[in-house]
C-alpha cells in the first residue's frame, strides 16, 4: 500500500527517510483555502494524495512545469485593454487551483532573461511531465528556447492571452510553436487553464497507450 504525504504538505511521504542532497519542504504560510500550503513563487505546488502515472502509485501527481517569458510580472499593469486585469499572482492562483482539480501538480515560474528560461526547460527533462509555456517577447526571436524544449522532448503547450495572429504581423510568427504539441492563443488567462486540461488528457491518453 502506498504511503500517503501529510495533507497540505509536498515532498516526502510521512514515515519514509529523505532521499540524499533531497531538501526539507518550505514552512507552510496561511492561504485564502484552509489545508492548503502556499509556496514562492518557483516551487512546485502538489494538490493532496498521490497519483498513478505511467503505471506506478507515485508520492507526487505528474509535474507540469509552467513558464512564463518577459513581462509577464506587469500583468494587472501592463495594457489591461489587451491582457486583462488579472495580476500574475492571480494567475499563479488560478493555475493552482485547475491543477489541483485535474490531480496535477505544477511549477509556476516568470522570467525575463532568455538564459534563465533555457535553464528551466532544460531542467524539466526527468522532471516534469510537459511543459507549459507563455514566451511572450520571445516568441519571435528565441531559437534557443525553441532548441531547448526539442532537447528536452516533452509534451509542450504554448499559451498566449491575446491573439497573436491579430495584432501586429511581426507577432504572427513563433519559432515556439516549432516544438509544441500545440497552441492556445486568445482566451486570455482561462488559457493556462485549457492548457493544464489538455496535458492532463495527453497524460492520461499516454498511460493508456
Amino acid at each position: 500500500m502506498a504511503a500517503r504525504r501529510p495533507k497540505g504538505k509536498a515532498g516526502v511521504a510521512a514515515g519514509l527517510p529523505r532521499p540524499a542532497g533531497m531538501a526539507a519542504c518550505p514552512a507552510e504560510t496561511p492561504r485564502a483555502r484552509p489545508g492548503h500550503a502556499r509556496f514562492p513563487r518557483g516551487h512546485a505546488r502538489f494538490p493532496r494524495g498521490h497519483a498513478r502515472f505511467h503505471g506506478i502509485i507515485a508520492l507526487a501527481p505528474p509535474l507540469i512545469a509552467v513558464l512564463n517569458g518577459p513581462n509577464i510580472n506587469m500583468l494587472g499593469m501592463r495594457e489591461p485593454e489587451k491582457y486583462g486585469s488579472t495580476t500574475i499572482d492571480e494567475l499563479e492562483q488560478l493555475c493552482a487551483d485547475a491543477a489541483e482539480d485535474l490531480g496535477l501538480a505544477i511549477d509556476f515560474r516568470q522570467t525575463n532573461s532568455e538564459g534563465e528560461l533555457v535553464t528551466w526547460v532544460q531542467e524539466c527533462r526527468g522532471r516534469c511531465a510537459g511543459i507549459i509555456m507563455n514566451p511572450a517577447g520571445y516568441t519571435t526571436n528565441s531559437i534557443a528556447t525553441m532548441d531547448a524544449l526539442l532537447a528536452v522532448n516533452l509534451p509542450t503547450i504554448e499559451v498566449h492571452i491575446t491573439n497573436i495572429h491579430r495584432r501586429e504581423e511581426f507577432r504572427h510568427h513563433s519559432f515556439i510553436s516549432k516544438a509544441a504539441t500545440g497552441v492556445i492563443a486568445g482566451l486570455g488567462v482561462q488559457g493556462y487553464v485549457l492548457a493544464l486540461r489538455a496535458m492532463a488528457g495527453m497524460l492520461d491518453t499516454e498511460q493508456d497507450a
